[in-house]
């Protein structure tokens, strides 16, 4: 079984949309979807994502299964509750709010010079246990989300069984996923048994980009989660359309253009 997780396209999120350049994208996308071979399409509740589907779902002649979990990950820091070491995570981040407390943050946008001294946001276990964890609801929401994404494998024949997958019933379907960076890293963490922060904090996937995983069983009944290819943009360079910068923050501190 393969399974393509496309993200949505530049967004726009103040109306939770896309912009031109992300309505270029998701068109240029919709140019090679049929060469993809997909079974199954399912996307995100939220605007962006669904709008990035609707052009490669009419290329396609088919409908895409809503799915509640694969919108992005909803979490947040919540600085308020944190000593202040925690707080320095998101020292560049944190703002005062008009009630004169600090607005609630995306929790993996920390500094690397906190994830440097804390270890313990890679740990596979010891991420659960984190200071980060203790001031936001991380732990919580990607429990709901790892066990909505298991039940989803499951359904297709693979059981997870501690750090592998059964293969109750394999197949070699190929399975479109239009959603988001945030939600994709959480689900590569739970195929590769990893803290959801190391994927969070090391990849970068450009708006569009494909990302493709397979099933491999190298022993009958055991099926592990390969990457064949992570934030793949052929698309784009077939269509001479730059990359969107957004997902990356700036490649030299003094580059004021870029996102910090």
């Amino acid at each position: 079984m393969r399974i393509l997780i496309f993200r949505h396209g530049d967004p726009d999120y103040e109306i939770d949309g896309l912009t031109d350049k992300g309505k270029v994208e998701a068109e240029l996308l919709a140019r090679q979807i049929k060469s993809f071979g997909i079974d199954e399409a399912y996307v995100s509740p939220l605007g962006r994502a669904r709008a990035t589907a609707d052009y490669s779902l009419k290329e396609l002649g088919m409908e895409a299964t809503v799915l509640d979990w694969l919108k992005e990950f909803p979490v947040h820091f919540d600085a308020n509750i944190a000593d202040a070491e925690t707080r320095s995570a998101y020292k560049n981040e944190l703002k005062i709010g008009a009630d004169g407390k600090y607005e609630k943050r995306i929790v993996w946008d920390m500094m690397p010079s906190y994830f440097a001294e804390h270890p313990e946001v890679f740990d596979v276990n010891g991420w659960r246990e984190s200071e980060i964890a203790k001031a936001s609801d991380v732990v919580e929401v990607y429990d709901s989300i790892i066990e909505k994404f298991d039940g989803f494998l499951k359904d297709q024949g693979y059981e997870r069984d501690r750090n592998i997958y059964k293969v109750i019933n394999g197949n070699e379907k190929v399975l479109g996923f239009f959603c988001h960076f945030g939600i994709t890293c959480v689900l590569l963490s739970r195929l590769w048994n990893v803290s959801p922060f190391v994927p969070l904090q090391f990849l970068a996937m450009a708006p569009t980009s494909l990302t493709e995983i397979v099933t491999e069983e190298r022993e009958k009944g055991i099926a592990i989660f390969r990457a064949l290819r992570i934030g793949d943009i052929t698309h784009l360079t077939v269509g001479n359309e730059e990359p969107s910068f957004s997902a990356r923050f700036c490649e030299r501190f003094e580059n004021e253009d870029e996102r910090h």
